[in-house]
C-alpha cells in the first residue's frame, strides 16, 4: 500500500508547526502511522545545510539559496519521504517544493520555472496528495513573528513576506485541486478542526 504526502504551507508564522504537532497527536491517537518531517532538514545531510541557510550571519547569494533547498529536499526525498511512503505511511511535512517555488521563484525573483526545473530533478517530479495553506495576512505574520528569535528569512521584512504571499496565491491558483485554504486568523482550535475536517478526504 502506498501513502499519502501531506504538506503544509505558508508564510512566517503562520502556525504551521503547532498545527503540525496537533495534527500527529491526533492522528497518531486515531491509529494511523505517521512521520512528521520539516524543511530544510529532516536528514544529518538536510540538518546542515539548513544550519547554512536560516543562519542569519550568513550572505547568501539567490541562486544559492535556491540550490541549497532543494539540495536538502533531495535527500529527503530519497532518504525518507519514497521509502516511508512505500511503506504505507502517512509523511507530513513541515514545508515542501512550494516553498521554493514562492520564497526563490516568486519573492526572490528567479522565476517559479527555474525553480520548478531545479527541484523536479530534486523531487524526482513527487507531488504532494494534498497541501494544507494557512492563511493570515503579512500584517499578521509580522506582528506574530516580532515576538520570538527570528531566522534569516523570517528577518527579510514585510515587504518580502507580502511578496511570498503573493506568490503563494498564484500557486495556489493553478493547482487549486491540491491546495486546501484554512483561515489562520482564527484561534488555534478551530484551525486544527478545519485542518482534521479536511483531510478526511484523503485518509
Amino acid at each position: 500500500m502506498i501513502g499519502k504526502l501531506i504538506t503544509f504551507e505558508g508564510i512566517d508564522g503562520c502556525g504551521k508547526t503547532t498545527q503540525i504537532k496537533k495534527l500527529e497527536e491526533y492522528l497518531i491517537f486515531k491509529g494511523y502511522n505517521i512521520l512528521l518531517l520539516r524543511e530544510p532538514g529532516g536528514t544529518l545531510v538536510g540538518e546542515k545545510i539548513r544550519d547554512i541557510l536560516l543562519n542569519k550571519k550568513n550572505n547568501i547569494a539567490d541562486i544559492t539559496e535556491a540550490f541549497l533547498y532543494a539540495s536538502s529536499r533531495a535527500q529527503l526525498v530519497d532518504e525518507r519521504i519514497l521509502p516511508e511512503l512505500s511503506a504505507g505511511k502517512i509523511v507530513i511535512m513541515d514545508r515542501f517544493v512550494d516553498s521554493s517555488y514562492v520564497y526563490q521563484g516568486y519573492a526572490r525573483g528567479l522565476g517559479i520555472e527555474t525553480v520548478k526545473a531545479i527541484n523536479d530533478i530534486a523531487t524526482k517530479k513527487l507531488i504532494p496528495d494534498k497541501t494544507i495553506y494557512i492563511d493570515i495576512t503579512p500584517e499578521e505574520s509580522a506582528k506574530r513573528i516580532t515576538k520570538r528569535e527570528t531566522d534569516r528569512l523570517e528577518n527579510e521584512g514585510i515587504v518580502f513576506q507580502r511578496k511570498v504571499y503573493e506568490g503563494y496565491k498564484k500557486i495556489i491558483e493553478s493547482q487549486p485541486d491540491r491546495f486546501i485554504i484554512i483561515n489562520g486568523m482564527q484561534d488555534r482550535e478551530k484551525v486544527h478542526q478545519d485542518i482534521v475536517k479536511a483531510i478526511q478526504i484523503i485518509l
